[in-house]
């Protein structure tokens, strides 16, 4: 595939994943051997798409009304580089956190690598560290 293809397959990705909550997306874009990397809890490797969703469950449960932006789109041979953010609301306790009903903002840089039309290996940075200092600054102030 050509670089402006896997853009727009990587397009497709974070609207139909997560801005529509498309499963069948993960299994029509992960290759069945595909591995992620800082997608979910540090050190955990995704393995698949029943991996991923997995990890789909588990956020958008806590976040059904997701809605990610891609802030920069770009790429390079087989990689595809995606910078973006999402705003959501905390309604579910799919984090093992009770819902806090409370409005945050993440960021995050995305790199996939595509092949014959399937995303094989994806890395994710994403700040985890200010999503839970939102819902846990929430839940404290909550308690008070």
């Amino acid at each position: 595939m050509s670089v402006e293809e896997n853009i727009v397959l990587m397009r497709r990705w974070f609207k139909e994943v997560w801005n529509e909550g498309r499963v069948q997306t993960i299994y029509d874009l992960l290759d069945e051997n595909g591995i992620g990397i800082g997608q979910d809890a540090p050190g955990v490797v995704i393995h698949g798409p029943a991996d991923f969703v997995r990890l789909f469950n588990r956020l958008h449960g806590a976040f059904p009304d997701i809605k990610v932006t891609l802030e920069d789109v770009f790429g390079a041979d087989d990689k595809v580089t995606v910078r973006w953010s999402a705003v959501m609301t905390h309604t579910g306790d799919h984090l093992g956190i009770p819902p806090t009903n409370k409005s945050v903002r993440i960021t995050g840089i995305t790199i996939a690598r595509i092949a014959n039309g399937k995303i094989v290996q994806g890395w994710d940075n994403w700040d985890q560290l200010a999503l839970m200092q939102q819902l846990t600054t929430t839940a404290a102030a909550a308690a008070h």
